[in-house]
C-alpha cells in the first residue's frame, strides 16, 4: 500500500541499544522511551522493549494500553484528565502531575483498583508548558505533601520539560533550580525521591558534554530514538541512524510543465496565497500523497536531484528535473521526515506501515 512508512527495526533496535549505553556511561541508568511519535506500533515497542531501557512513556492512555508494557513499566506523559482517572491507573504504573484535582482523581481510582499509583511532580522551569512553576515553591510543597500523605499514591519523582512550547533549552542554571526545588521536596518529606528525570532529547547535548547532574537518572527519549538527532540544535547522533523510518509514496504523474502558473492568481484551497518563481519549463513528478496524508513540509527526499515543490490535498508536486536516475510513473519515491511528519505518518488513516525486520 502506498503511501507508507517504512520501518526498519533494525535500525531502531541500534538505535535504542547505542542511546541506552550512551546514557548509562554517564550516569542515566533509567531511560524511558517514548512511543508517542510511532503511536506505539507493536512491531516498534516490541523492538525497543528488548534494549536496556527501564520505561515505555508516551502521551495518550490508549497508546500505553495497547502496549500493555512488555515487561516495562509505563509512564503518562501528559498530565491525566481526572475524567479518566479510572484508565490511567490501569494503562500506567507512572503519571507525571502538576494538579491537585487530578492526584486525587487518581488516588480515589487507585484505591477502586487495588492499586498504588506513582505521581511525578511537574516542575515548570520556564517553558510555560506543564508544570508547577519553579517560582511558587509553595503550592509546589504543598502538593508533594499532599500526594506523600495518600496511601494510595507514591510520591515517584519530579521531572521538567523543556524546549516543546517555549524552546527555553536545558542549561546547568536552570537544571540547578530543578534540583534545588527537588531537594525542597526531599527534605520535607524525609526521604530520597528515586525518580529524578532531566527532561527529552533537548537534554542530550547538556548529558554528551559532562554536564548532567549526578542526580538525574532519567531521559524521556522519542526523536533521539527513531530519528537519530537531538532536538536542542537539531544535531545528528554520531553512531545513530536518521532513516529508522522513512516514507514511500508512488509516482502517478510525470510531465514537463511551465514552473509559473499561467492566468490570474488568487488564494490555493487552503486560503493561502503562494509565491512562485520562473524557471522555465521543468520535468514535474506528481506522488499519490498530500496534505490530508501527511505534513508535506517536512519530506526531504531521498534520490539526489528531487525537489519537493509544493502539495494539495492530494497530491505532493516534485522537481524531478535534475534526478541523478529517471523518474517515471509507478515508480516508489523515498522520503526521510522530520519529528512532525513522522506523527502526522503514523496518526494517519491514509498511510500504510510496513517492516524491514531484524535478521531480513
Amino acid at each position: 500500500m502506498y503511501p507508507q512508512v517504512v520501518i526498519d527495526l533494525e535500525k531502531l533496535s541500534h538505535n535504542a541499544r547505542q542511546l541506552s549505553r550512551i546514557a548509562a556511561e554517564r550516569g542515566v541508568t533509567e531511560l524511558a522511551f517514548v512511543t508517542k511519535v510511532f503511536c506505539a506500533d507493536t512491531e516498534m515497542v516490541r523492538t525497543i522493549a528488548a534494549s536496556p531501557c527501564r520505561y515505555l512513556a508516551d502521551s495518550r492512555v490508549e497508546n500505553l494500553a495497547r502496549s500493555g508494557g512488555m515487561g516495562k513499566e509505563r509512564i503518562l506523559l501528559r498530565l491525566p484528565m481526572p475524567s479518566q482517572a479510572a484508565e490511567v491507573v490501569r494503562a500506567a504504573e507512572i503519571s507525571f502531575n502538576s494538579e491537585q484535582a487530578a492526584l486525587r482523581a487518581l488516588s480515589q481510582a487507585a484505591r477502586e483498583a487495588g492499586l498504588v499509583h506513582k505521581a511525578v511532580l511537574m516542575i515548570d522551569l520556564g517553558d510555560l508548558r506543564e508544570g508547577i512553576f519553579f517560582q511558587n515553591e509553595a503550592l509546589l510543597l504543598e502538593t508533594a505533601a499532599m500526594a506523600e500523605a495518600d496511601p494510595n499514591l507514591e510520591l515517584f519523582g519530579t521531572a521538567f520539560n523543556l524546549t516543546c512550547y517555549g524552546s527555553v533549552l536545558p542549561s546547568e542554571e536552570n537544571l540547578a533550580a530543578f534540583l534545588e526545588m527537588t531537594e525542597k521536596i526531599e527534605k520535607q518529606i524525609g526521604r530520597r525521591l528515586p525518580f529524578i528525570s532531566g527532561g527529552n532529547s533537548s537534554s542530550i547535548p547538556l548529558l554528551l558534554a559532562g554536564k548532567m547532574p549526578g542526580r538525574v537518572n532519567n531521559l524521556r527519549l522519542g526523536e533521539a530514538l527513531v530519528l537519530g538527532r537531538e532536538t536542542a540544535y537539531g544535531a545528528d547522533l554520531d553512531g545513530m541512524y536518521g532513516d529508522a523510518v522513512r516514507l514511500e509514496a508512488e509516482v502517478v504523474e510525470v510531465q514537463v510543465k511551465p514552473s509559473y502558473p499561467i492566468g490570474e492568481i488568487g488564494v490555493n484551497a487552503f486560503g493561502e496565497r503562494g509565491s512562485y518563481t520562473d524557471i522555465g519549463p521543468r520535468r514535474r513528478a506528481i506522488a499519490a500523497i498530500g496534505r490530508q496524508d501527511m505534513d508535506c513540509d517536512s519530506l526531504r527526499p531521498a534520490l539526489a536531484g528531487v525537489t519537493v515543490v509544493g502539495a494539495s490535498s492530494d497530491h505532493l508536486i516534485l522537481d524531478v528535473t535534475d534526478c541523478e536516475k529517471p523518474v517515471e510513473v509507478g515508480d516508489a519515491l523515498s522520503f526521510t521526515m522530520t519529528y512532525g511528519g513522522l506523527l502526522r505518518g503514523f496518526t494517519s488513516g491514509y498511510v500504510g506501515r510496513s517492516y524491514e525486520r531484524i535478521g531480513r
